[in-house]
């Protein structure tokens, strides 16, 4: 299938609802068109006083709240320094040989005051905060997995037999036994298409079976009537191995993250900016893949990116670093795609955009997902008692996140700290990443409604029987994805 502009595709049927916009990836208050200034500003690690004069300025005729833009100078300097290991100085900030700090305070430094007051309350929130730790420690984190326990399986229990399934998705005797344990209990026209689509692609099918999968098998796209509330994302979208609170936790400080990650590549010359020709308008294109994005984020409750395309990038769609952070679309996801494989790589795509998912999307390595964990939890109490090496990693780090954070922000890093605490004060963030992948599968699979054609793009990157289409398999014939069918009324009745 090639770029064309045959109108229907990727457009929602009349009487649609789109799914309730939340849970994805936002940068809040934060003021891109001062933060490009400032920037530019940053760039030789030195502020002039006629770019401070002209940032003041840009921030009057803005409308801007100072103390707001002061947060966002502060979280980007932090990164700057960080990243380059210099210290960046404003020219009026320059040591004189005579001055000193009483002097300065003498001298009604108000900025300096204010600092130094801060550091005396949060030497006092210090001390809390150990005392609160302290108390916390007793938590223990004990974790038991009786899922592959095979005694006391009943072959009539569509459950039981859905957890052969899960352990061997390509066991043709447990998808077999599940549909009829499926026709056993009430023949539900939809479960028995699911496990036939299933049945289909091991080559276990039998001619009913397959005739019944073939018959009802939708080879464009779904025609939804609803789309994904929040409550349907966490109880039955979200892989049941992905932490909620690890997620909660990085969604807070995602937005600083991206600051960070943003101000370090455009100071590398690394940072991409796409031509302005090359920006799509979803509901003017005649390219398939712009529209399918549109499409996708309507359906999953999710705000759509901006959209580049980029027909020479070896890619299908690629999420970008940018204040906001924009999706491109590259070659592909521009020809030889059906529209079910581009709904699956829509969704997929899609998910990264979640605020609990963002930050995996800018830093994929385990190694540097634990340390922006760590600096999340250090805000949340300073006093965390971790070995020195690894303070020194994460304390620049923390200090270029905590400035952009609202109070209300690092109130609730305090809360979620205690509660991983309480909770037994671990996570496992390989294991974590994996689910984040998984549920992104998930989401393309309820999109593309082609079990066949979402394995075989996964196949394509994984191998055969990789752990992403594994999972996809035993997803497309449990409870969960029923009821998420059913909910946007593609379930066949």
């Amino acid at each position: 299938m090639t770029e064309t502009a045959d109108a229907p595709a990727f457009e929602h049927t009349a009487g649609f609802t789109p799914g309730e916009v939340s849970g994805g990836f936002g940068l809040g208050p934060l003021e891109l068109s001062y933060e490009e200034l400032f920037a530019d500003a940053l760039a030789d690690g030195v502020i002039t006083a006629e770019e401070r004069a002209q940032l003041d300025k840009a921030a009057d005729n803005l409308g801007l709240d100072r103390q707001r833009l002061l947060r966002l100078e502060q979280a980007m300097v932090a990164a700057y320094q960080q990243r380059h290991r210099v210290k960046v100085v404003e020219h009026y900030e320059e040591p004189v040989a005579s001055l000193a700090p009483l002097q300065v305070e003498a001298a009604g430094d108000a900025g300096r005051m204010v600092l130094l007051k801060r550091v005396e309350q949060l030497e006092a929130r210090v001390a809390e905060l150990e005392e609160e730790l302290r108390r916390a420690q007793a938590a223990i984190n004990v974790e038991v997995d009786l899922g592959d326990l095979e005694a006391s399986v009943d072959a009539d229990d569509p459950e039981d037999v859905w957890r052969r399934v899960r352990r061997d998705p390509t066991s043709a005797d447990a998808v077999r036994a599940l549909h009829r344990a499926y026709a056993a209990h009430g023949a539900d026209p939809d479960k028995l298409w699911c496990t036939s689509q299933l049945l289909a692609l091991v080559g276990a099918a039998s001619a009913d079976q397959r005739a019944h999968f073939e018959r009802h098998r939708t080879h464009g796209l779904i025609a939804p009537k609803s789309g994904v509330s929040q409550h349907a994302w966490h109880d039955l979208l979200f892989h049941p191995e992905e932490e909620v609170l690890t997620g909660v936790i990085f969604g807070i400080i995602a937005p600083a993250v991206l600051l960070g990650r943003v101000t370090a590549m455009r100071r590398d010359g690394q940072l991409h900016v796409p031509s302005a020709a090359d920006v799509q308008d979803p509901t003017t294109s005649t390219a398939t893949s712009v529209r399918a994005l549109s499409w996708a984020s309507a359906i999953l409750g999710l705000a759509a990116p901006r959209i580049v395309l980029e027909k020479g990038r070896d890619c299908a769609y690629q999420l970008m670093p940018g204040v906001p952070p924009y999706t491109v679309v590259g070659k592909g996801a521009l020809s030889g795609r059906s529209q079910p494989e581009l709904a699956f790589l829509a969704g997929r795509h899609l998910t990264a955009y979640r605020q609990e998912h963002f930050v995996r999307s800018l830093f994929s390595a385990v190694p540097d997902l634990e340390d922006l964990f760590l600096a999340a939890l250090t805000i949340g109490n300073p006093g965390l008692p971790i070995a020195e090496g690894m303070k020194r990693r994460v304390a620049p780090i923390a200090e270029a996140i905590r400035p952009v954070l609202e109070p209300q922000h690092v109130d609730a890093l305090r809360g979620h700290f205690l509660r991983f605490v309480e909770e037994g004060g671990r996570t496992n963030l390989q294991r974590w990443t994996s689910a984040v992948e998984k549920t992104s599968c998930r989401a393309g699979l309820l999109l593309g409604n082609d079990l066949a054609s979402a394995v075989g793009l996964l196949e394509a990157e994984e191998g055969a029987q990789g752990d992403l289409a594994l999972d996809l398999c035993a997803f497309s014939v449990s409870e969960r994805y029923f009821k998420l069918r059913k909910q946007l009324g593609i379930a066949l009745v």
